[in-house]
Formats: C-alpha cells, structure tokens, sequence
C-alpha cells in the first residue's frame, strides 16, 4: 500500500476549511473486521483558530476537528466537530435535502442508495443511514451518520461498520412466516419472563418479551444476536469453570492499553493486526487454564458458578466472556470479561458489571406473575407485535451473509396484571 501521510493531511485541511486550524496530532492505527481483515486508519486532530495554547491532553476544545480517514479503502470515516461546533471555513448548506445528501455519500464512499445503503432517520439536520442489501437489512452492518447546525453546517460525518462486497452476499428470496410449523415454536421459546427496572418509578417489572434471535431462512436453525459479535476470531466454549482448591497468588493487574498506534512501514506493508490470526488448538488450552486460575484468584467462592462463553482476540489480548451458570431473572445479567496476555497465558485484568446490576438491588421487588407464557404469546401475536423481517446475517463458519428472519418485539406482557407495554416507552 502506498501513502503520503502530508499529502493526506493537506488535502483533509482544504476538503473541510480548516484553513485556520492548527494541526495538534496525528497518528496511525488499525483495526480488525468481522472478516479478519486489517485495516489502517489516519487519525488527525485539528485545533479551532481560538487556542493558543495547550490544554488538557484528555479533553479536545469546543470545535476541534477530529478526522479519521481510511488508508485502505483511500476514504473519510469520521469527521466530528466537538460539541457540534464549528469553525471550519466551510459552506454552509441550510436548506440541502435528502436527495443532495444522498449523491454526496454516493461519491464520497461509492456506494448505491437503495442497493447498499437507504434512509432510516432525518430529523433537525439529523440523517442517518444504514447497510442493505436491495433495500434488505445488514447484520452487523455499516451505517453513515451525517449532523448540520442550525446554520447548514457539517458537524458531524461518521460512517462505521464494514460494508460487505456482492461476493459475500449469499442472496435468496425470503421465505419464512411466524405461522410455519417450525418457526412458531421458536417465538415462544423466546418469549422470556424477566424483570425489567423502570428508572422513574425505582421498581420493577415482570414482563413477558421477545429475546431478539435469527432464524434462518430455512426455519432449521437459529443464529442468537450475540454470535455474530467478533464473529471472526471468536470461539466458542461454553465450559463451566470449576477448581479443586483456589490460587492463593494474587492476581497481578496491568492497565489495558485499548488503542494500538502504528508505525508508517507497517502500514505502508499492510501487515496483519495480531488480532486477526486464529485462536490456535494449544493457545485455547492455555487460554482455558489461565481462565481457571484468573478466576480462582478474583472469585475464590465462586467455582462452579460461571460458564466461559467465548474466546476472543482484542487489542493484542485475548478476552474471555463469561456468564452465571444459573441466570438471575433480571433483564440485565451479570457479566464477567477477563483480559489474557496472550505471550504469557495469564490473565492480567478483568472487567465486572456487577456494580451497575447492584443499581438494582433496592429498587421494588417486581409483582406476582399471575399470566401464563402461552397467554402473554397470544396477546402479542394477536395484535400482530411479534415482527419477522428479512436481514442478511454473517455465518462466520460459512463466512457468508446468509439470509435470515430477525424475530423481534418492540411490545411486552406485563405478567401481573396481562397489559401491553410498549417497551420503548418503559
């Protein structure tokens, strides 16, 4: 690959008016796709004509121009003005329409309206996009978000995620209905009492609601909303941690560096991320052992008690998911992510969202449930709540999208007194 990093940066000055800006930094960074792709960014922060002098290093200034631009693909993936202010010499555009935004991010990212990406918000300058494929969904999939001011002008360009090429579409006509013999079951099976706290009130509620899950155009299987997250690296464990006797080393913590910076001849030679090689059969073994011993270090009780979901490079670590072996009734479940040094197979950090589910511990204890699971179904499918929509999902064992059915619900039951609840408005 071969980049002008100054070229890039005067071209960035003049695309967007930063004429009076100044230049604070810069730097090269990579980051993997859902392919195990590498991918090499250019990072630069512009400072507004106002300061003068340094500032915080944690905080940008009001109007700084942060810009990010793709070295592979030669394209801009985010341009955010702080704050939403600007004070780029740039034209303002305060009466542009859908149909002029529509052509701009067709010749920024040559993509095709309506084939690859379409509309789905606008509101007070607000647009935002998402990936499909002929006007059907993408998971996981890109979207491009656009933001002007009051005055017209660009504060805010984004586009994430990974648009995939044709290659990988694996396309079919949508075939399946929530009244096939197959596809019924598994609505019910997902319709899940659990109890979901309202803020307002500090109470909770049990409600009867749809888990989000894809069901494959055939109706033979199911894809669950989490097995496409690092679907390329990602492996699955599901093995119950247990230990005879607890470690009695403390456990050692390093701070986790989240964002790698890269040297220009690594990206000039497009070398790999580590994070895109496989976990091997060995480093899975070794990973699995310093899980047990990381464990037995933080959670000496707890042997037993947690599952390993899944395995998983990050950041140059590996980062183990774990889960309670027996889930709490809570919407909200524990969750436990452990960070492996993947040279020394030790765990060096861990993360813990117990302290946001005990937020919950003194909120009012939910209702008696006096509604039935198979009441709560028939309610929500009789108003025709319970939605089916074609998405193409990604099979990272077919390494294809694959046309699913995302069964979903914005509605719940309350399972105390069989009221529809829009979940949206909980």
């Amino acid at each position: 690959m071969s980049i002008d990093i100054q070229e890039i940066i005067q071209a960035s000055q003049h695309k967007f008016g930063l004429e009076n800006y100044r230049l604070h930094t810069q730097e090269l960074y990579r980051e993997v796709n859902p392919f195990n792709e590498t991918t090499y960014y250019l990072s630069m922060e512009w400072y507004p004509p106002y300061v003068k002098e340094s500032v915080d290093e944690d905080t940008n200034p009001e109007g700084t121009a942060v810009i990010s631009y793709d070295l592979t693909a030669g394209q801009y993936t985010s341009v955010i003005f702080v704050q939403g202010k600007s004070y780029a010499n740039s034209p303002s555009f305060p009466n542009i329409n859908v149909e002029e935004i529509i052509a701009w991010i067709e010749r920024d990212t040559e993509l095709v309206y309506g084939k690859q990406f379409q509309l789905s918000h606008h509101q007070n300058g607000q647009y935002i996009f998402h990936e499909c494929v002929d006007a059907t969904l993408v998971s996981p999939g890109g979207h491009i978000e656009i933001h002007f001011d009051e005055a017209g002008k660009l504060v805010q360009y984004s586009k994430y995620g990974f648009y995939a090429s044709k290659s990988l579409i694996q396309k079919e006509a949508f075939s399946l209905s929530l009244e096939q013999v197959q596809v019924e079951p598994l609505a019910k099976e997902q319709l899940k009492l659990l109890e979901y706290p309202v803020y307002e009130e500090q109470r909770l509620l049990p409600l009867y609601g749809i888990e989000e899950i894809y069901v494959t155009n055939d109706g033979a299987s199911v894809i669950p909303f989490e097995f496409i997250i690092h679907a390329g690296s990602r492996l699955n464990i599901d093995k119950v941690i247990k230990w005879e006797q607890a470690s009695t080393q403390p456990l050692e913590k390093v701070d986790i560096e989240w964002r790698e910076t890269v040297t220009a001849e690594q990206a000039v030679s497009s070398a790999p991320h580590p994070d895109s090689f496989p976990i091997t059969d060995v480093e899975q073994e070794k990973a699995v052992t310093a899980v047990v011993e990381g464990m037995s270090q933080l959670y000496p009780n707890d042997s037993g008690q947690w599952v390993l979901k899944t395995l998983h490079r990050h950041r140059g670590y590996i980062e183990a998911i774990l889960r309670e072996q027996t889930p709490s009734k809570r919407v909200f479940q524990r969750k436990l992510v452990l960070f492996i040094d993947a040279q020394r197979f030790v765990t060096v950090n861990a993360m813990d969202n117990l302290p946001f589910i005990e937020m919950f511990d003194d909120f009012q204890t939910a209702d008696e449930v006096v509604i039935s699971q198979d009441e709560a179904y028939v309610k929500l499918k009789k108003k025709g709540f319970i939605e089916l929509t074609p998405v193409y999902v990604y099979h990272p064992e077919q390494k294809k999208y694959i046309l699913c059915g995302k069964l979903d619900c914005a509605y719940a039951v309350n399972a105390a007194n069989g009221e529809i609840m829009e979940l949206n408005n909980i």
